[in-house]
């Protein structure tokens, strides 16, 4: 049953059970109608409290139900508020926990709506790409009062119960339970007290006006344009919440619905749906069933204490989890313990971090200069220099000293996790946790998957990313995983059209233009030239046949690695890291490419972001048919968490699904027939040649 009903002496109790949070899927709105039809037949029964079962009231949508014919199918939500509306007898909301989306919604159709304290109330469609669409746009400002509802429905983010009870005027809540311990019995009691009171109270016949009336919409307007450049939803929510204050109760209505519908065919409402729907498929691995046994980590180890190693030191000290670092010199230790403790007091000058907090954090993480001391943790992390010989070095030591049962799990961003794993006795307990830089900041953890790891181990670890907040996606073994592996192939593409005609700056724009944080050769300069350099001289042994741009390599001998020197792709001023474009560099990629014969042609903006974006989608698809990872969406998070793709256009697969398969085949094949270009590249790979014939699309 996904709504119970029972009898407290002369008030029925309609309790919503639909775990985890009570989404008002299809049986559960049936449940909700039916038991108000039998409440309003029984003549014993006075009044009506609906409440919902567990830690929630209700959460909104059944997200199971997202874009399948139940979502529509009657009675919708619209029909459970009119039925609730339309009752005899008084309705009560009793709210606790939370009452997010229609599960807001819902209540503001009963007759009254008691709340305990700490019910996080919010409107989140926003973040979905949509507006409210069963009437929170017209009947929050009714109930709360223009202004506050309008903060809430933009921003979509939770806000307390009692908060809200502290609004001047607010017809939101008719009392606030003394606890969610007594919140049924306090529901109780108030409906047996309206039982008799009539007419029935409706939020719709509420007045909705703002003393500065078109004044402050359009100030409204000005604000959320700056905000959400690239996202329709709050612009529209501002326009629905103005028809509240313009026009009658029904046509505000059926004006909230057509923004709802039109909304949720856009291409951004898309894409932010496909990011909700692909950060919990993530989290799921087909071969390794939910109740998995997960092992205990209960304190954690950490290698190297630089700039990696002190970030995901910090994750863990965040989440209460007390780590130990390890380093080889103590000057290395000590300079790694400042400058998270001076990361700490950056964040407390700010106030997002309370001193005692500060404080407890600082007391969980303690050093070492020995390996012997790490011999108790359940999880040990290395964060040392990208190369095998020192991974060797540390996993032999770490089977060496490490407690059985231990998970040794290594920060590499490219190097093959089983032969890391073969250097210890014990492969089924390593696995790799690439963290992104900065580990305390970026949301990304690649979990990589060993042939041996076993199935607890990555289970667990799924299991930890959460607890320090990251999203976690796994990948098979493969030189660069997902993310760095599909990232070369940009880069490359990046070399040539410098070489074709464009500058640094120019292909930075296109791409920043479309959308991303950062064009290539601004992450160049952020990230270390010198790393890519490194990567390449290693390609060139591995792939001498595979063509590269040569002059990433001329910038690197001149000593340009970036922002670390001064200098990389763009000139940078002591202390500032503004880009500014380098004349030097300009003559050098000219010079070049009069060495190499190019005659420099004009290259569009589309060409640029064609080159670039369709270039991670091509080895993406390789990636997939070698089940180096288990789905399109998978990638689609990767680059939204962890390299500023832009979430409005969710993600690499998600965008190319969006342009049409067709299209970026055929664009590839135009690619392909440039003689600058490496054509054996643009081949579409199969998987993406096999969908383009049956007219499939990545995500399905």
């Amino acid at each position: 049953m996904s709504a119970e009903y029972q009898v407290h002496g002369d008030v029925a109790v309609i309790t919503l059970n639909n775990p985890p949070v009570n989404g008002l899927g299809l049986a559960t709105r049936q449940g909700i109608t039916n038991a108000l039809e039998r409440a309003n037949a029984d003549a014993a029964v006075k009044a009506i409290v609906i409440t919902g079962a567990g830690k929630a009231f209700s959460g909104g949508a059944d997200i199971k139900e997202f874009g399948t014919p139940k979502a529509l199918q009657e009675p919708n939500l619209l029909s459970v508020i009119l039925a609730i509306e339309n009752s005899d007898k008084p309705v009560v909301a009793a709210m606790h926990t939370i009452a997010m989306g229609g599960g807001l919604e819902l209540p503001l159709g009963c007759h009254y709506r008691i709340a305990a304290p700490g019910c996080k109330i919010a409107l989140p469609e926003v973040k979905l790409g949509l507006i409210p669409g069963a009437g929170g746009t017209q009947r929050l400002p009714r109930a709360l009062g223009v202004e506050p509802a309008l903060n809430m429905i933009v921003s979509g983010e939770p806000v307390p119960s009692e908060m809200l009870a502290m609004v001047p005027g607010q017809k939101l809540f008719d009392k606030m339970a003394k606890s969610a311990e007594t919140l049924l019995d306090e529901a109780l009691a108030l409906a047996r007290e309206k039982a008799d009171i009539r007419p029935l109270p409706l939020v719709r016949n509420l007045p909705a006006k703002h003393p500065q009336g078109d004044a402050y919409f359009q100030f409204a307007r000005n604000m959320v344009k700056g905000m959400a450049k690239n996202f329709p939803a709050p612009a529209k929510c501002v326009d629905a919440v103005e028809a509240a204050t313009k026009k009658k109760f029904d046509d505000g209505m059926l004006f909230e619905r057509e923004i709802f519908i039109n909304l949720m065919w856009t291409p951004e409402c898309r894409a932010l749906r496909h990011l909700f729907a692909a950060e919990r498929a993530a989290s799921k691995i087909p071969d390794v069933p939910e109740d998995t046994p997960k092992r205990s980590i209960l304190s954690v180890a950490v290698i190297g204490a630089g700039t990696m190693g002190g970030g995901i030191t910090m994750n863990f000290l965040n989440a209460g989890i007390p780590v130990k670092m390890l380093e080889m010199k103590q000057e290395a230790l000590d300079r790694g313990i400042a400058t998270i403790r001076k990361n700490y007091e950056a964040q407390v000058g700010k106030g997002k971090l309370k001193q005692d907090k500060y404080e407890q954090r600082m007391a969980l993480l303690s050093s070492t200069l020995n390996y012997e001391d790490l011999k108790d943790a359940d999880l040990v992390i290395e964060a040392v220099f990208e190369e095998m010989g020192v991974k060797e070095a540390v996993f032999k030591k770490l089977d060496e000293v490490m407690k059985p049962g231990a998970i040794l799990a290594s920060n590499t961003s490219t190097l093959d996790v089983n032969k890391i794993a073969s250097f210890t006795k014990r492969p089924q307990d390593v696995v790799g946790l690439h963290f992104f830089s900065p580990a305390n900041v970026m949301k990304l953890l690649e979990v990589v998957r060993g042939a041996k790891t076993a199935k607890d181990v990555l289970a667990t670890v799924m299991s930890v990313a959460k607890t320090i907040k990251k999203t976690a996606v796994v990948s098979g073994v493969c030189d660069g995983f997902i993310g760095n592996r599909m990232i070369e192939q940009y880069s490359r593409q990046a070399g040539f059209l410098l070489e074709e005609g464009c500058t640094p700056a120019q292909v930075d724009k296109a791409i920043e233009k479309f959308g991303f944080a950062m064009g290539p050769f601004r992450m160049g300069d952020l990230a270390g030239n010198d790393i890519g350099w490194a990567i390449r001289k290693r390609r060139y042994q591995e792939k001498p046949g595979m063509k590269y741009s040569k002059t990433a390599d001329l910038l690197c001998e001149q000593g340009r690695f970036g922002q670390k020197t001064g200098a990389g792709w763009y000139d940078y001023q002591a202390g500032k890291r503004d880009a500014i474009p380098s004349q030097l560099v300009v003559d050098m990629v000219e010079k070049h490419r009069k060495d190499m014969g190019i005659t420099p042609r004009k290259i569009s903006d589309e060409e640029i972001v064609q080159r670039l974006v369709y270039s991670l989608v091509n080895e993406a698809a390789h990636i997939l048919e070698e089940g180096i990872a288990s789905r399109a969406s998978d990638i689609d998070m990767v680059y939204l968490t962890g390299y500023g793709f832009p979430i409005h256009r969710g993600g690499p697969m998600q965008y190319a699904d969006t342009v049409g398969l067709f299209n970026v085949a055929q664009s590839m094949k135009r690619f392909a027939k440039n003689p600058l270009d490496d054509a054996q590249f643009w081949q579409p790979a199969p998987l993406l040649a096999r969908l383009v014939a049956e007219g499939k699309t990545f995500n399905g």
